[in-house]
C-alpha cells in the first residue's frame, strides 16, 4: 500500500489523472469528483473525470462540469484515458462493480489507484485509501485530503469549495443527520470563507425542479404511497409505465423516498422502482435501523445504515411482496 509521503511525491510532478465515480453519480460524488478535479488542475496535472453513466441535471451547473466524460456515450475515449493514465482516483465507491464495465478497464490499468470513500467494506484493489465510514460525504475526506493530507488548503479556491459543498450538503441531506459534526460545520465555515455562496448551491440543487417532476412526486405520494403501522415502515412504488407517463429522467426519482421517511413514526422507507432491467430499491431508515442489512442480505446492494440500495430481477409485485415479508424479522428494532 502507497504511504502519503509517497503519493505526495508522485503528485509533485504533472500527471494524467482519471477521477471516476459510482454509476448514476450523485450530489456527493459528482461534488467530490469536480472538486478534486478544480484543485488538481491547478497544479498542471492532466485531468479527466469519467463517469461510468449519465446524472441529474440539477448537477450540471458545477465549475468543470463541461469536462466531464459520460463512459456509456464515450466508450473508446475513456478506455484510452484509463489505459494510458498515471493515477486513477476512485471516489465514493469501494468496490469495481459499482462502475458498471469500467470496473475491468480500472482493475487492469498499471496505474496509482486511490480510493477516497465512506463506505462499508472496501475491495482490495486500490494501492492507497483515504477511507473513514464515520464521516458524512466523501466530499467531507476530499477536503481533509487536501488540507491535512496534501497540506494544501490554499488552493480550495472558490470552484473547489463550490463543488465540495454540494457534496457536502447533498450527502447529510442538508445537514440534517447524526454524522453531521461540529468538524462538518468547520469545514463548511470554511467553504463559505472560500467564496462558495451557500444559498446558490441549495437553489440550483433543490429547487431546480422540471414540471414533469413534481407531477410524478404527486402521484407517488398521492396513490403510490402505502404505510404498514404495525412496522413504522412506508413504502413507495413506481412502475415503468409511471416512468415513462412523465417522462421521468434521471435525477427526478432522488430524494423521493425521503418524503416517506418523514411520516410521523416512520423508522423506515422504501423507494422502489420498475426499471427497464430490473427493480431498484432504495432505503432511508432513522436512528439505529440497519437499512444496509436489507439490502445486503436480501437484494444484492449495501450502503450506510440510514441510507442503502439494492436490485432485484423479480417483478415489482415480487419485489414489493419480498420486501414486505422480511419485516417480521426486523419488528423489534422496528416499533421499539
Amino acid at each position: 500500500m502507497l504511504d502519503t509521503a509517497s503519493l505526495i511525491k508522485l503528485l509533485a510532478q504533472p500527471q494524467k489523472i482519471v477521477i471516476t465515480t459510482h454509476h448514476k453519480p450523485d450530489g456527493d460524488a459528482m461534488g467530490s469528483s469536480l472538486g478534486l478535479y478544480n484543485y488538481l488542475i491547478q497544479q498542471g496535472h492532466h485531468v479527466k473525470v469519467i463517469t461510468p453513466t449519465d446524472y441529474p441535471e440539477f448537477l450540471f451547473w458545477l465549475p468543470g462540469n463541461g469536462e466531464v466524460i459520460i463512459f456509456t456515450e464515450n466508450e473508446k475515449e475513456s478506455a484510452d484515458l484509463i489505459a494510458a493514465a498515471d493515477i486513477i482516483f476512485c471516489l465514493d465507491f469501494n468496490a469495481l462493480n459499482r462502475i458498471n464495465e469500467m470496473g475491468e478497464l480500472v482493475g487492469e490499468s498499471n496505474a496509482v489507484k486511490v480510493m477516497i470513500d465512506h463506505h462499508l467494506e472496501p475491495q482490495d484493489f486500490d494501492d492507497y485509501r483515504y477511507w473513514d465510514i464515520n464521516a458524512c460525504a466523501t466530499a467531507q475526506l476530499i477536503y481533509t485530503f487536501i488540507t491535512e493530507e496534501l497540506k494544501n488548503k490554499k488552493l480550495v479556491n472558490k470552484d473547489v469549495a463550490t463543488c465540495l459543498y454540494t457534496g457536502i450538503m447533498t450527502d447529510s441531506k442538508s445537514f440534517s443527520l447524526p454524522n453531521t459534526t461540529s468538524a462538518v460545520h468547520r469545514i463548511i465555515a470554511d467553504l463559505i470563507d472560500a467564496g462558495t455562496v451557500n444559498w446558490h448551491i441549495y437553489d440550483q440543487v433543490y429547487n431546480n425542479s422540471s414540471e414533469n417532476r413534481l407531477r410524478f412526486l404527486g402521484i407517488c405520494l398521492s396513490e403510490k404511497l402505502e404505510v404498514l403501522h404495525e412496522f413504522n415502515t412506508a413504502i413507495i412504488t413506481a412502475t415503468k409505465e409511471d416512468l415513462e407517463k412523465y417522462e421521468v429522467i434521471t435525477g427526478d426519482t432522488e430524494g423521493i423516498v425521503n418524503y416517506a421517511l418523514s411520516i410521523t413514526g416512520i423508522k423506515l422507507a422504501a423507494f422502489i422502482v420498475e426499471r427497464t432491467d430490473k427493480v431498484k430499491l432504495s432505503l432511508r431508515s432513522k436512528g439505529e435501523f440497519p437499512a444496509n442489512d436489507i439490502c445486503k442480505k436480501y437484494f444484492n446492494g449495501g450502503g450506510h445504515r440510514n441510507a442503502a440500495g439494492g436490485a432485484s430481477t423479480g417483478s415489482l409485485e415480487q419485489v414489493v411482496n419480498q420486501f414486505k415479508s422480511i419485516l417480521p424479522e426486523y419488528k423489534k428494532l422496528l416499533i421499539q
